[in-house]
């Protein structure tokens, strides 16, 4: 029965990695460990700052054509 509750555990955190991943959950820790490592020492945007940003770049801007 042991194998079987670890096999299961083992699937839901993989499962709820995925749906982390699929919804963006780690896209900030993503982002300060990327910054960390190519600009050291320089400031990092705040998570709320940062979900603004991405918020805004993902709008539709209307066109003309």
């Amino acid at each position: 029965m042991g194998r079987l509750a670890s096999r299961v555990a083992r699937a839901g955190r993989q499962i709820g990695w995925y749906w982390g991943s699929l919804m963006g959950d780690n896209h900030y820790r993503r982002y300060v460990a990327h910054r960390a490592r190519t600009h050291p020492g320089e400031p990092v945007m705040s998570e709320r700052d940062y979900w603004r940003m991405r918020y805004r770049a993902s709008e539709v801007q209307p066109r003309c054509c």
